[in-house]
């Protein structure tokens, strides 16, 4: 069961205090936090007024070198969410610390850097030029479950053995938080669980996109140059809330719960099934106030039962 920690209400003291939790090393003042991929660098997205609700965001991912990204159709909408193959596109990791870290280190809002794993050294080589910058960055999510790229990226998590190589460098090169994000795609989500923590990790992110895939009947070809891609939004949902139950049945590391999170019930269930903090993304392609409506959410259902805070629901359906 994830470890996790709250800080309860004084006598007198407002409601604020009820979603805080600690998670991976980061005091988070909510437990909704936006997945990587979705959260753009730009200033404007950095202003206070952005983050109501929203207890931290997960930056796009960063490598070692810029990259361009996928080519042909990016985004498919599906009946139950989208499919995307985005690939990673971003201008490598001097141009976020030159660029992009001042910005959203004046956000006032703790963001997570989401580094893409490519090979072992280039990946060394972030996590090197990071480290240098340990002060300005409260934490690190090493993305091993990327299922866009050709290189790297889901390949590391699907296995248990190439996990543990993976988060074992990371943790070398990485002196802060270290959080892991899996793949749904991995052959065993215990044991992939089980040897990130072992390495190192001090908290799991359950999980990425699932992969699928897209037909234009009007052209009779897939939708996507690389044919698959990757599936988010309540479609998932079902199944991401059973990989956490999964993770959390094997670690005692706290676990972000992240797959077609889309309203407070979602969360609640995801919290209930062991999780510290969910993440969310589709739905912020839907509503930017999604984080403050998730966190009014859980506040009244905490509120409506008298109940102190998060704490009297984290695990309870595995009590």
């Amino acid at each position: 069961m994830a470890r996790y920690f709250l800080q309860r209400r004084s006598p007198g003291m407002g409601s604020d205090n009820m979603l805080r939790v600690s998670c991976g090393g980061i005091d988070l003042a909510s437990p909704i936090l936006v997945a990587s991929g979705v959260w753009p660098f730009e200033k404007d997205f950095w202003l206070k007024e952005r983050f109501p609700g929203l207890g931290g965001i997960c930056t796009k991912a960063v490598t070692s070198h810029g990259r361009e990204g996928n080519r042909g159709t990016r985004v498919w909408e599906t009946p139950g969410g989208m499919l995307n193959s985005i690939g990673l596109q971003n201008r490598g990791v001097e141009h976020f610390l030159e660029r992009d870290l001042p910005v959203i280190s004046d956000g006032g809002i703790p963001f997570i850097v989401n580094v893409a794993m490519e090979n072992p050294d280039e990946t060394s080589e972030v996590l090197k030029k990071l480290e240098i910058m340990r002060d300005k960055i409260p934490a690190v999510e090493l993305n091993i479950s990327c299922p866009n790229v050709s290189d790297g990226g889901m390949a590391w998590g699907k296995c248990a053995r190439s996990s543990a190589q993976a988060v074992s460098m990371a943790r070398k090169k990485w002196s802060g938080p270290l959080w892991v994000k899996l793949t749904p795609q991995a052959e065993d989500i215990g044991e992939v669980s089980r040897v990130a923590q072992d390495e190192g990790a001090d908290a799991l992110v359950v999980g990425n996109t699932w992969l699928g895939m897209a037909i234009d009947t009007d052209k009779c070809s897939p939708v996507f140059e690389r044919v698959f891609a990757g599936l988010s939004g309540p479609a998932i949902f079902p199944l991401a809330l059973r990989m956490v139950w999964e993770a959390c049945s094997s670690v005692s590391i706290p676990v972000i719960g992240c797959g077609g999170v889309t309203s407070a019930k979602d969360c609640l269930a995801m919290l209930m099934a062991g999780a510290t903090a969910v993440e969310i993304g589709t739905a912020m392609f839907l509503d930017l106030q999604s984080g403050k409506k998730l966190s009014s959410g859980l506040e009244e259902y905490l509120l409506a039962r008298g109940l102190d805070g998060l704490n009297d629901i984290i695990g309870k359906a595995r009590r």
